[in-house]
């Protein structure tokens, strides 16, 4: 229907379709369409050691994945102004929902979820896109003739996060918002020194968190030595990746997802690896970059600073989270239980990627005359 639509449509459907970039639309696409098909590859085994439907997460994923593409759609739709507005306000309130969290229950020695009628909400997956999006906006703001302190401002959201982060704790979280920030400071032209003072900072406050925090010690020391217990998941991920081969053992024929726990969120890219092989593994990795990559070139020349900030912030958030999954599957760092974006199972992170792919989507579209900024 949408490649019939004449260019010489004003509609607002007609001219988004003109001016959103279509190429890493479709690469969220074949995402999410991957996600459906990894769901019915890996959560009937975990449906069943559960006592559970086999359908169960199946179904929700469903639910979630089209919701999904729905707010890419809607969120598309707004002009850089309202991405801004809407970031804000959802980071203000994404702020107070994960210090609540703090009261809630402890699941799996970490306090991270809000209890919702049939599912469980994660408030803190949606600060990764709209800090990316505030911060810029702050550090833009900055910038400007005037004396709006944005730099300060934004430091000081970043330091209450990275308070609230490590008070659940989310190790994982905080590594990839830290990273987006670092590299926000960094287009903004911030000078190399306080760049090298800052990832110096960092990892002085990660030396810190080994040293004062017991699960963050047993993390490291898990992933110095494969034999031990903790390591259970991945040693089967890695076997899984060598049963796979170059073209997989076929769909359904895999394994891995009857003896891992957390097969359908945390490690579903072993599932893949096992069952379509080390050939579509690539190609999917290959999507991931091509979004991250597409999503910077599109804003190469752009004048706006908020928009590139934001647009790279978003970009590198999403590449992020990607490498942390993968390296956490293939044992190259320690485990994060961190979602594999649009195909790991996960209402709460499904959603926050897709806010965050829509408003990449708006912020990178093309503008007409006059059109709002």
């Amino acid at each position: 229907m949408m490649p019939s639509l004449s260019r010489a449509d004003t509609s607002v459907i007609g001219r988004w379709w003109w001016t959103v970039d279509r190429w890493t639309l479709a690469a969220i696409a074949a995402l999410i369409g991957f996600g459906y098909i990894m769901m019915l590859a890996a959560s009937p085994a975990v449906a069943e050691r559960i006592h559970q439907a086999r359908d169960m997460f199946i179904l929700k994923q469903v639910v979630f994945l089209t919701i999904a593409v729905l707010i890419v759609v809607a969120v598309s739709l707004l002009s850089p102004r309202g991405v801004r507005r809407v970031a804000v306000a959802g980071c203000l309130v994404a702020m107070v929902l994960t210090l609540l969290t703090l009261a809630g229950p402890e699941i799996k020695g970490a306090r991270r979820w809000i209890s919702l009628p049939g599912f469980s909400m994660q408030p803190s997956e949606f600060l990764k896109p709209f800090f990316a999006v505030a911060a810029a906006w702050l550090i833009s703001e900055g910038k400007r003739p005037g004396k709006f302190p944005g730099m300060a401002l934004a430091c000081v959201f970043f330091a209450i996060i990275a308070g609230l982060l490590q008070s659940q704790p989310d190790v994982g979280m905080l590594a990839v918002i830290v990273g987006v920030f670092f590299l926000q400071l960094f287009i903004s032209g911030l000078h190399y020194a306080f760049v090298g003072l800052g990832l110096l900072g960092a990892g002085a406050a990660g030396g810190l968190l080994y040293m004062i925090k017991p699960h963050v010690q047993k993390r490291v020391a898990d992933f110095m030595d494969i034999t031990r217990e903790g390591n259970y998941q991945v040693r089967h991920a890695l076997e899984a990746f060598g049963n796979g081969g170059l073209l997989g053992r076929g769909p359904g024929e895999g394994r891995v997802k009857d003896v891992i726990p957390d097969v359908h969120a945390d490690f579903v890219f072993a599932v893949a690896g096992e069952e379509f092989g080390l050939l579509v593994c690539l190609g999917l990795m290959a999507v991931f970059a091509f979004i991250v990559l597409r999503g910077i070139r599109r804003v190469q020349g752009e004048p706006d600073l908020f928009v590139v900030l934001a647009a790279g912030g978003l970009a590198g958030g999403f590449g992020l989270q990607t490498l942390v999954n993968l390296a956490t599957t293939v044992h190259l760092i320690p485990t994060k239980g961190m979602t594999l974006p649009f195909v790991s199972y996960g209402g709460s992170s499904v959603m926050a990627v897709a806010l965050g792919m829509g408003m990449l989507l708006a912020l990178t579209r093309r503008r007409y005359p006059g059109e709002l900024t």
